[in-house]
């Protein structure tokens, strides 16, 4: 036997509760803070039930973020910045491939450096096209300690530490390769001038500026690096040894990422921390500083 229904909230039927969000679906379960209906797609889990995407989207913003050791906002285990600077070097690998000038334009060469400036970052993400090698070890290395270093710096910071450390290796090898200091000078002279005019690319001295910031940060923590030491070791005799790299570049960013590193360090302390920036932007005006300087010493005919 079948009963005739009365329609909703006649009659005094109860109207079926439905989700604010989508009214046409039927939620019998409720939000824990705001007590209205929620449906599946809308629940989030809470300590105790459930809440609506709105409550747990008005929660984050009143929830101050946690920070990190060194002041950065703390990352959710996925170290998307490493991952897009390794996608960015790549992406421009395959770019150098397809548009062979593009190593071309890019590369930091000391004597174009001074009118194309730009030239001390964008060649730290060009790699040699005549072997996959150099891009695959950078990129290894970098994966390797980009992913810590990204959650214990933070995002932005992580990035500034990577691309200040980019310039500092351009920063090396110019202040380190022989320039021409006059207008005059023998061709048996002009030999050792070669580095002036030969382009450099590739990720490492941004890569060593890291290896150099986790010593810092690692000993500021009261973290062991030992096996840090042999690595690093490893990599700068091959520089010295193994004809075609720029060691200087190397050198540089390890100065550099270690600066930046020891600001970090020295203003980790909560009342201290706002001064962050400020002090890894003077890092960064000494470094560019000793470029101009560098430049200004060289015959304008030659720069």
């Amino acid at each position: 036997m079948s009963y005739p229904t009365l329609p909703e909230g006649v009659g005094g039927a109860t109207p079926r509760p439905v989700c604010p969000r989508h009214p046409d679906r039927e939620s019998w379960v409720s939000c824990q803070r705001c007590r209205r209906p929620v449906c599946p797609e809308c629940q989030r889990p809470a300590p105790v039930g459930v809440q609506c995407v709105d409550c747990v989207r008005e929660s984050a913003r009143t929830v101050r973020p946690t920070r990190t050791a060194f002041g950065g906002r703390t990352i959710d285990g996925n170290p998307l910045a490493t991952k897009a600077i390794i996608a960015i070097c790549a992406a421009v690998y395959v770019l150098q491939f397809l548009r062979p000038v593009t190593t071309e334009d890019l590369a930091f060469v000391p004597v174009i450096g001074w009118h194309e400036p730009w030239r001390a970052l964008t060649g730290a993400f060009l790699h040699s096209p005549s072997t996959v090698l150099h891009l695959g070890l950078n990129m290894l290395m970098l994966w390797q300690i980009g992913p810590y270093l990204e959650s214990l710096l933070g995002r932005a910071r992580f990035l500034a530490l990577y691309l200040v450390s980019a310039v500092g290796g351009s920063a090396g090898v110019l202040l380190l390769a022989p320039a021409p200091r006059s207008i005059l000078f023998t061709s048996a002279e002009a030999a050792q001038y070669a580095a002036w005019a030969t382009p450099v690319v590739g990720a490492s001295g941004a890569v060593f500026g890291l290896f150099g910031a986790l010593l810092v940060l690692n000993r500021h923590l009261g973290r062991s690096s030992t096996p840090l030491y042999a690595v690093l070791a490893v990599n700068i005799v091959f520089g010295f040894i193994y004809p075609g790299i720029a060691w200087q570049a190397h050198l540089g960013g390890l100065v550099t990422g270690t600066a930046v590193a020891g600001v970090f360090a020295v203003l980790a302390h909560r009342d201290r921390r706002s001064w962050q920036w400020p002090a890894m932007a003077l890092v960064f005006a000494l470094v560019i500083a000793a470029m101009v300087i560098d430049y200004l010493g060289v015959p304008d005919i030659y720069r």
